[in-house]
């Protein structure tokens, strides 16, 4: 043993006996010694005459690596010896009578090595320098099983190396490809496939290892050979002798599969795969894809009649002759039922979509009209593969139930899963409703009644079905019952499912008894059956936190629905509500509750719905309500009282206590009209009033706990809209409370709510603007920087979001002031000393800010503005310089240099808007200042813009006609020109 063979074996030790110092030597001398000149001699001789298979391995790696990378500067002498030598290895020759050893009785992973070295050099030298390989290699092949093995083994390595298209290939690669591939076909390919056939009837008893390696030459090569040197009369048949010979192993039968798919699968025009899918007469195979389940061979009949249903389908689609179409509809026909027992028995290969499949074949059917008893029977199929796959796997019962990681991780993969095969439910729907709703309804009677240990995953897959079968339904049928819905919405009202405690089957239950909402409503006799079913423990009282909690959500939905209908069982649902409205009217909460508690909010907002219509009578009406506000008030004024002397530890959960009464008072006010309240029974009105005041409280006692504040803000915005103008008294107080510690997410929130007011009341609401705008603007223009917020990395911090959001609110606020008659309210003796910043924040951000919306915005504040406060040119200056800052600081920035700029397209959408309002700003700068505007932003700005004489007179004439359009697009040409022109002089800003 030499050095080399040595240093090769301590480099490829993984015992650990040898030392990581020395296995380190080792790597580095073998790397050295790759950079050899005659390094390629060294190791063909090493394979011919050593027999350790690491310097066997190392030897046909190196080489690899010399061609792959040095080949374009080797030796012509030197890659006719390597290649003389490598075809002798792999036609199991010797280089002469000395060398012992054969490299093809070598392991695998050799032979598979050796067969990527000659690939190396096909990619070379084929077929300019080599071009007799493959038939070099015909006559070798008698040699034995040995050399036909090294054959296919090279086939493959050219299919994974350079053919195949499941793998990425450069440019260079994919000539390299063609070119062998064009050469093959012309050359040889007719021998190849001689040979394969040859193999196969010689071998085909007595080395099926051999057959393997062949038929998976076959399958590979079929997509880019000619077909009918392959679906032929001798190929056909010896495929399915094969497929169906019980004695020969699966692998065998398998790999003669694949090449019928690779065959079935094969790219024809339609009529040509036509005729071939009738020769191939599938049927012969439909038996073997019931025998067991697991095995690989069941695997590949599966893929082969997936892929032949798939072929045949695209015959259906692409053939338009009435005799070809019922030709390719008759062998998809045949084919069906076996494809269905495939998806719902065995596991599909990846690339066969089953929804898309079925879909396609679904969609066939709209044109069918009435559909044959063949095709109804095929949409029962397919509608039980879709209830098969939508099923969830039992083991996840438990996980699914608690809801744990695992349970939320399944629930999650399911949701998604399902998506695709509800569309298609959907489609099946409208293509057959009558055997779709036969079949649910079926579904749901036999999930019933079957065994305990499936019952769960069966009715919740049977539910599913229902629920999404109520989107394929149109409004009309689903208020007239059209079909079987008549039977099945009322079988499920009467249903008592066994397994109801389940989490999963009771919120598909509620889901689905909400989803046919509409029907109830037109039928209202099943009003108590659907108050029952969500009153009881099947619902709102469901043992599962997680049931309760949406039940409470779609019971609200439900009341909305139905309203008037249910005033005759208001007593019965308040009775029902009892325990659950008791949760709020305590103060002994348990954390768990805590957690949930603010879901209560959907039962207090059905509650206020159904005792908030005006059919109820005003002295049951007052009496509801009281007995629910007057708890409620109590408890915040008890926990108010007893404020200062409250411990640590059980401040927070009264605290959330009170979050919870706000947001429970606030949902049961939305049933409450304003109408109702203020004109019709005031004495409800006053309730609300008296609970307004209390609330209000909460701002003064607890002036820092933002969540608390945030709620009563939340509640006064509801009065607001409840209460209407009765509300006023109580807006002073309020106000003065809210902004009084106010940080910018609050401040941004007390905006909104003057927003809300100033919309509703417009003027009404001038006195109290007036008062608070001051301290607005002193807190807002002490957070706001004067020039734009900063932008870029380290900037999306919780603190600059919540100062963009105020920003944005802020003008927002401006805005609203403005176009509601409240400009004026900028001009009082205690708002005057803001009015020079309010007017440079516009301005910059009419000219600067990223957000067009908001530049809008800023422009057409200064449109009103002009309108407000220029009665000229006949009237006196209403505000002092305001006209010369327009003419001079508006216009000339925000009109004429920021438009100007090139960051400002013509071509978005929103630059178009913003640049159509800095338009109409010019049109009214020019009514309200006439000449003294054509003076100082025409003839003035627009020269030292450079701009041309007889532009700025075409600009004049329209800015002082009628035609806005004709203005607009004289002003976008006038900018484009200019920006055309710019010589450096002047730099946009």
């Amino acid at each position: 043993m030499d050095d080399l063979e040595k240093a090769i074996l301590y480099s490829f030790d993984e015992s650990g006996a040898v030392d990581s110092v020395l296995k380190s030597q080792a790597v580095n001398y073998c790397q050295q010694f790759k950079e050899n000149p005659s390094i390629c001699t060294v190791c063909i001789e090493k394979l011919f005459y050593c027999k350790l298979v690491q310097v066997q391995f190392w030897c046909l790696q190196t080489l690899h690596e010399v061609i792959r990378v040095k080949y374009a500067v080797m030796s012509s002498e030197e890659k006719g010896f390597v290649r003389q030598s490598v075809f002798s290895m792999a036609c199991y020759d010797s280089i002469d009578e000395k060398s012992a050893v054969r490299v093809l009785d070598s392991p695998a992973f050799i032979k598979n090595k050796l067969a990527q070295v000659l690939v190396t050099l096909i990619y070379f030298e084929y077929p300019m320098i080599w071009s007799s390989v493959f038939v070099d290699f015909m006559p070798n092949l008698s040699k034995g099983s040995v050399v036909i093995d090294m054959f296919s083994r090279v086939l493959n390595a050219l299919d994974d190396e350079l053919i195949s298209l499941d793998y990425p290939r450069t440019a260079e690669e994919t000539a390299v490809a063609a070119r062998v591939k064009d050469t093959i076909r012309q050359q040889c390919v007719e021998q190849i496939v001689r040979a394969w056939y040859d193999i196969v009837s010689m071998y085909r008893n007595s080395d099926f290892e051999v057959c393997t390696s062949v038929l998976e030459n076959m399958r590979r090569y079929i997509s880019w050979i000619d077909i009918n040197l392959i679906a032929n009369d001798a190929f056909l048949p010896l495929f399915f002798e094969l497929i169906l010979s019980d004695g020969l192993s699966e692998q065998f039968r398998g790999a003669a599969v694949g090449c019928v798919l690779a065959v079935v699968s094969k790219r024809m025009d339609p009529q040509s795969k036509l005729s071939l899918l009738e020769r191939l007469q599938i049927s012969r195979v439909f038996g073997l894809v019931k025998e067991d389940g697991e095995s690989e061979l069941v695997s590949k009949i599966a893929e082969l009649l997936t892929g032949y249903a798939v072929e045949a389908l695209e015959c259906v689609k692409r053939l338009n002759s009435e005799n070809a179409n019922v030709v390719s509809m008759e062998l998809l026909n045949e084919v069906l039922p076996s494809v269905f027992y495939v998806m719902q028995n065995c596991e599909v290969d990846s690339t066969f979509s089953m929804v898309q499949f079925l879909s396609g074949y679904v969609a066939t059917m709209k044109s069918l009209s009435p559909l044959r008893e063949e095709q109804l029977l095929h949409v029962s199929q397919i509608l039980e593969v879709i209830r098969t796959q939508i099923r969830y796997d039992p083991m996840y019962r438990l996980n699914l139930d608690v809801l744990d990681k695992i349970g939320i991780e399944e629930e999650d993969r399911m949701v998604e899963f399902r998506k695709d095969l509800l569309v298609l439910l959907r489609s099946v729907g409208r293509v057959a409703p009558e055997v779709a709703q036969v079949f649910i309804s079926n579904s749901l009677a036999s999930a019933v009644v079957s065994s305990p240990d499936r019952n769960v995953e069966e009715v919740e897959a049977a539910l599913s079905l229902l629920y999404a079968l109520g989107e394929s339904l149109s409004d009309e049928a689903m208020r007239t019952g059209a079909g079987l819905l008549s039977e099945l919405v009322p079988m499920l009202l009467q249903t008592r499912l066994p397994c109801h405690s389940n989490r999963l089957v009771a919120l598909v239950y509620l889901e689905t008894v909400t989803r046919y909402m509409k029907f109830i409503q037109e039928n209202t006799r099943y009003i108590p059956m659907v108050l029952t079913a969500f009153l009881d423990e099947r619902g709102i009282h469901h043992q599962n936190i997680h049931v309760s909690r949406r039940a409470s959500y779609l019971f609200m939905r439900v009341v909305r629905l139905l309203k008037a209908n249910l005033v005759p069982f208001i007593e019965k649902i308040l009775q029902s509500l009892q325990d659950t409205v008791a949760r709020f009217t305590s103060m002994n909460y348990t954390s768990k509750e805590l957690s949930v508690s603010e879901d209560g909010s959907y039962i207090f907002e059905a509650i206020g719905l159904l005792i908030g219509m005006e059919d109820v009578p005003v002295e049951k009406q007052s009496d509801y309500l009281s007995s629910l506000l007057t708890p409620l008030c109590q408890q915040v004024q008890a926990l108010l009282l007893n404020a200062k002397t409250l411990n640590p530890e059980e401040s927070p959960a009264k605290i959330t206590n009170v979050q919870q009464i706000i947001v429970a008072i606030n949902s049961l006010s939305k049933g409450f009209s304003e109408r109702l309240v203020t004109a019709s029974r005031p004495a409800i009105g006053l309730m609300f009033k008296q609970t307004l005041d209390v609330l209000l409280q909460i701002l003064v006692v607890f002036p820092k706990i933002e969540p608390l504040r945030s709620k009563v803000t939340s509640f006064i915005h509801r009065m607001v809209d409840t209460l209407g103008a009765s509300v006023f008294p109580y807006l002073p107080k309020a106000l003065e409370q809210l902004l009084a510690e106010s940080e910018p997410k609050e401040l941004a929130g007390f905006l909104v709510l003057l927003n809300q007011l100033i919309c509703k009341f417009n003027t009404s609401v001038h006195d109290i603007v007036d008062e608070v705008f001051p301290a607005i603007a002193g807190r807002i223009f002490n957070i706001i920087p004067r020039d734009t917020l900063p932008s870029g990395p380290g900037t999306n911090t919780e603190e600059m979001r919540e100062l963009l959001e105020l920003q944005r609110t802020l003008y927002t606020f401006l805005h609203v002031i403005a176009t509601h008659d409240l400009s004026s309210v900028f001009l009082s003796p205690k708002s005057r000393g803001y009015l020079e910043q309010i007017m440079q924040l516009l301005v910059n951000t009419s000219c600067h800010h990223k957000d067009y919306v908001m530049r809008k915005a800023c422009v057409q504040i200064f449109i009103r503005l002009i309108k407000d406060w220029c009665a000229r040119p006949f009237g006196e200056e209403k505000v002092p310089g305001f006209q010369n800052f327009m003419i001079e600081v508006f216009a000339k920035n925000c009109c004429l240099y920021s438009v100007l700029d090139k960051s400002f397209e013509f071509g978005d959408a929103n630059t178009l808007i913003l640049f159509g309002e800095i338009v109409s700003a010019q049109k009214v700068m020019y009514e309200k200042f006439g000449h003294d505007f054509l003076v100082g932003f025409v003839y003035k700005n627009f020269s030292s813009a450079h701009c041309p004489q007889d532009l700025a007179e075409q600009y004049c004439q329209k800015l002082q006609g009628n035609d806005f359009k004709g203005l607009k697009s004289i002003y976008q040409s006038l900018i484009e020109k200019l920006r055309l022109q710019q010589n450096g002089s002047l730099v946009f800003r």
